[in-house]
């Protein structure tokens, strides 16, 4: 029986989703699943406007989003360098059909962020400017990940490059494009790779940086049993890329394999207290460190679908935020995300 939904008026801005479509036929080449990330993607093979207004309407007040790319709708007939501009072309149709209010007072997709390789240095203001134009008033930053480990089956299909990208010479020269033109930058990376983006703040403190993921814990492969052991490297990690005071840090992502929670895909699924007790010691752990007005809740749907469906991921959170203030609470679900995504939601 689904959850009843606490605090069902508090307004939400969820600064992190995705969109995508598998289709069978791609799913059925690819070999057996061996890793939970895996499974997540045959669990939930398409995830476009219908799938992610369904879950807006589940019960909490989702009054935007932020889409955040995820290497979806390329466009098959640019150059090398600039197909990832067709995700922010999609991306932004689907803002505008939401913007329409045929579907109520919310705006999907609101705020959009892209990828660009920065390894390209000067020459990725190009595909930068490309997305501005792009993206229809809504394009405010990118994401290119950094995730890597010396263990492969850490990451699994995910496992893409080696480590130390935010150190490269050529991604700061294309990293410094982003402050000039209003853009932030979202870090996706790894528990023992913090030091490297504490690192990328202190170079450029003028960036808007947005840590995704609480900086992902690890608890799988080479760290299996060794979460609660490396807490207090990733503790003391999150208060030293706290003192760079352009830096935020989304609430989320815990629901995936990454940390191995025994929530993960367990049988029944986790009840919201269960996922709030697993996922405290990180969550208190960021707000304290960056005070509630640079933390933001995120779904990460639908990867987080691994542990919770979107209703029950929401509880979660507001069980987490039990304590706060009214201002913290305001500051936790819609005030950070809309700050730092400079969103319009009229």
């Amino acid at each position: 029986m689904p959850e009843a939904i606490l605090e069902p008026d508090l307004p939400i801005v969820d600064p992190h989703h995705h969109l995508w479509d598998r289709p069978a036929a791609l799913l059925a080449a690819l070999p057996p699943p061996k890793h939970g990330f895996d499974h997540v993607i045959r669990k939930v093979p398409r995830y476009l406007l219908d799938e992610l207004l369904a879950d807006m309407k589940a019960g909490h007040n989702i009054v935007a989003t932020v889409y955040m790319e995820c290497g979806s709708f390329y466009k098959a007939s640019a150059e090398p360098h600039m197909k990832c501009v067709g995700e922010t072309e999609a991306v932004n149709g689907f803002a505008a059909i939401g913007a329409s209010n045929l579907y109520g007072e919310i705006r999907p997709c609101a705020g959009i962020v892209g990828t660009v390789d920065l390894t390209r240095g000067e020459a990725a203001r190009e595909v930068l400017e490309a997305h501005i134009a792009a993206g229809g008033g809504r394009f405010r930053g990118v994401r290119q990940s950094a995730s890597a480990d010396a263990d492969p089956e850490v990451l699994g299909p995910l496992h893409r490059r080696g480590p130390g990208l935010y150190l490269e010479q050529g991604f700061r020269k294309g990293f410094a494009q982003l402050a000039p033109l209003g853009l932030s930058f979202d870090a996706w990376m790894l528990e023992p790779q913090l030091p490297d983006l504490i690192d990328l703040a202190r170079a450029f403190p003028d960036t808007t940086i947005v840590l995704d993921h609480v900086g992902t814990p690890l608890g799988l492969g080479a760290y299996q049993g060794r979460r609660e052991e490396r807490f207090g490297v990733w503790r003391d990690n999150i208060r030293e890329l706290a003192k760079s005071p352009k830096v935020n840090v989304k609430l989320g992502g815990l629901a995936m394999v990454f940390p191995n929670f025994p929530s993960f895909m367990s049988d029944p699924p986790a009840p919201s207290e269960q996922l709030a007790a697993e996922w405290k010691p990180y969550v208190e752990t960021c707000i304290e460190a960056f005070g509630a007005e640079r933390c933001m809740f995120e779904s990460n749907f639908p990867v987080d679908i691994g542990s919770c469906d979107y209703a029950t991921l929401w509880n979660a959170f507001k069980h987490l935020a039990k304590g706060a203030s009214a201002a913290e609470k305001t500051a936790l679900f819609s005030g950070t995300a809309t700050k730092v995504y400079k969103l319009d939601l009229s």
